[in-house]
């Protein structure tokens, strides 16, 4: 079933590509149009091909306006109740099914975000996930870490010290991208999702919630191009103040931007879902997502075990 009626309307007003730039050079917004495309190969004897993309949604720091489906297959707009993730459930008949297209077109308006007091925080994330413990080694290193902090805002900042100056972004080798935590803290070596890993497990060991984002970056400065891949970062909550981000894999990369990653996100990105460990909506066959940024498909019911039957490429260029 076919249906925009979800899709969020377009934003008012004119805005400009990118705002102006503050002291630091870092504009404080940028508009955009983001491509999503999706080619799906079923076995020929597939009889029920099924797959859900992440759909953005508004969220302070992020406007998402007109947001359209090309495919032929189809498809419905559904949202998953432990976080309010946005998605496209796809349904396609077999046996013999083509190959099943479908591109996602999004308006999106992000703005510099330097957190957003939007209420208490859910317990969950207080609890730790598959890949993210909170106790064991790292209750261990976490209160090692904050050592001497009196606030919670002290050992926030101790704990992204400790993430940000003890973990290189690194993604040779095997074991990163999974968001480890405890790979994190021994290899000390990872992608985004290992970084915020670590950090959100250290500041629920400190009894701090922290909740993981995940979405893709944009060039800074190019108007048009490709995305090669995802980017996630994280926030966490302090009572008066409300979520406060952080981007420890950034502020890595980029050592003259340390003091910024801490407390601020640059508009180069879109998110698309929050959490880890997801069941989607409807719910899939198997076990919950890991986090949820490409599609997860299942033929007749089984998780998709060859990635060689999906291609996605991403694309974005200013508005």
């Amino acid at each position: 079933m076919k249906s925009f009626s979800t899709a969020a309307l377009i934003v008012a007003g004119a805005m400009l590509c990118l705002g102006a730039a503050s002291p630091d050079g870092i504009p404080d917004s940028r508009r955009f149009e983001f491509t999503y495309d999706l080619v799906l190969d079923p076995p020929r004897d597939a009889r029920r091909i099924e797959a859900w993309v992440p759909v953005p949604i508004d969220i302070p720091g992020q406007d998402i306006g007109k947001v359209r489906i090309d495919t032929e297959a189809d498809y419905r707009f559904t949202t998953e109740a432990a976080y309010g993730n946005r998605m496209i459930h796809i349904v396609a008949d077999g046996p013999g099914a083509a190959p099943l297209k479908a591109t996602m077109t999004i308006e999106v308006i992000r703005r510099e975000y330097t957190g957003a007091d939007t209420g208490e925080p859910d317990p969950r994330y207080l609890r730790p996930n598959r890949l993210v413990p909170t106790d064991g080694m790292i209750a261990k290193l976490a209160q090692r870490a904050t050592k001497g902090a009196t606030t919670d805002i002290e050992k926030a900042r101790a704990i992204y010290e400790f993430v940000t100056k003890t973990v290189t972004y690194d993604k040779s080798g095997t074991g990163w991208g999974r968001g480890d935590a405890l790979f994190a803290c021994d290899a000390k070596v990872g992608n985004c999702t290992d970084f915020h890993a670590l950090f959100i497990a250290m500041a629920r060991a400190s009894g701090i919630p922290a909740r993981f984002e995940i979405g893709f970056p944009l060039k800074a400065g190019v108007a048009t191009g490709s995305v090669g891949g995802y980017h996630c970062w994280a926030e966490f909550y302090i009572d008066g103040k409300g979520w406060i981000p952080v981007d420890s894999s950034e502020a890595q990369k980029n050592p003259e931007r340390h003091e910024y990653y801490f407390g601020s996100l640059d508009p180069h990105r879109v998110e698309f879902t929050k959490g880890r460990d997801l069941v989607l909506n409807p719910p899939q066959k198997g076990g919950p997502l890991n986090y949820f940024v490409y599609p997860y498909v299942e033929f007749d019911g089984k998780p998709l075990s060859d990635k060689n039957r999906v291609k996605l490429s991403f694309s974005y260029r200013n508005v």
